[in-house]
Order: structure tokens, then C-alpha cells, then sequence
């Protein structure tokens, strides 16, 4: 199985679908972004944030050279701050990105979250692969008013290349009814 086939199985297994607005944040070289661009399709939109410029370049690159018309950069320079309106976002994808090295504090962790609660749709989804933090990261985005609402093991790439086992954790927001549906 090629790597877009592992990405193109992940995305619509953790629910990407046609017409959704995806952030793929820390999208690196596209290995998801661009699958995720291809299941949207052109009624969707997909936002490929990474604070490394040649990976977006790369991102934007493959893009152009596949057709896709409906990926749109967001170059950052590490800041805690996701330039979108609020509750504009279908579903955000944070592979590989929620951990000490990019986020060395928990109250940086805790920054991006409100930052990602705030531009995620009420009907939205956050869908986390926790990799280097996979003990902790489950407790801080559920103390950042979420909740997990499906876990998957699945087979994963890391670094674009290397294919490995891990579990993604799809996470909705915590709103008063949906925390009495738990209970």
C-alpha cells in the first residue's frame, strides 16, 4: 500500500468528507494535506499551517502538480495564534504536532487548544495523533473543554515516510449537552 492510501484510509476513517474546511496544522510536506485535499474536493477547503516555509512550499508544489486548487497556505512563525474565524472549522488535524518539543509548556499546549476550540465548528472535530505524548495528551485537551469521542489504531506515517502502528484520538467539543450524553 502506497503512503496516500494510508493517509486516504486514516482521513475518512477519522471522518474528513466531501465539502468540509480541514486544518491540517503542522501539516509539514502534505503527507496528509493533500489527501485531505482530495476527499474534500473542490466544494471543501483544506489550510496547510507549518511554521517550516519549504515544507509548505513543498505542500503548495504538489498541489499545483496534482490539480488541486482548494489547499490554502498559512505560514506561521510559531505563534499561538490561528488566523481564522471563529467556528469556522470542520475538522482539524494534529498528527505529530501535540507534544514538549513544538509545545514545550503545558500552558502553550493549553494556548493551542483554546485557539483550536475557538476556530472549531460546534459540530466539529479534533483528531490528534499524540505521538511522543501519548500518556499525557488525552487528560490536557479533555481539561481544555473536549472530549474524546472515538479512539482508532491505526497504521500511520511519520516524517512522510516511515509507517508505523499508533492510535488517533478524535476529539468533539465539551458543550453542556453533549457532557450530559456522557454521564
Amino acid at each position: 500500500m502506497n503512503l496516500e492510501a494510508i493517509a486516504n484510509e486514516i482521513l475518512e476513517r477519522v471522518g474528513v468528507k466531501k465539502g468540509q474546511i480541514v486544518l491540517d496544522f503542522g501539516c509539514s510536506s502534505g503527507t496528509y494535506t493533500i489527501p485531505a485535499a482530495k476527499i474534500v474536493g473542490k466544494e471543501g477547503k483544506v489550510y496547510a499551517l507549518d511554521k517550516d516555509k519549504k515544507a509548505i512550499n513543498e505542500v503548495i508544489k504538489k498541489a499545483e502538480s496534482e490539480g488541486l486548487k482548494n489547499i490554502e497556505r498559512m505560514d506561521t512563525s510559531g505563534e499561538l495564534k490561528i488566523y481564522l474565524d471563529d467556528m469556522s472549522i470542520d475538522m482539524i488535524l494534529l498528527y505529530d504536532v501535540f507534544h514538549d518539543y513544538y509545545f514545550p509548556s503545558a500552558e502553550d499546549r493549553r494556548k493551542l487548544l483554546d485557539e483550536i476550540h475557538r476556530v472549531l465548528k460546534q459540530d466539529g472535530s479534533l483528531s490528534v495523533w499524540p505521538k511522543h505524548m501519548e500518556s499525557r495528551a488525552k487528560d490536557e485537551i479533555e481539561q481544555a473543554n473536549f472530549y474524546l469521542e472515538n479512539k482508532y489504531s491505526v497504521t500511520l506515517i511519520h516524517d512522510n515516510k516511515d509507517i508505523e502502528e499508533g492510535e488517533i484520538l478524535n476529539f468533539a467539543l465539551l458543550t453542556n449537552s453533549a457532557h450530559n450524553q456522557n454521564f
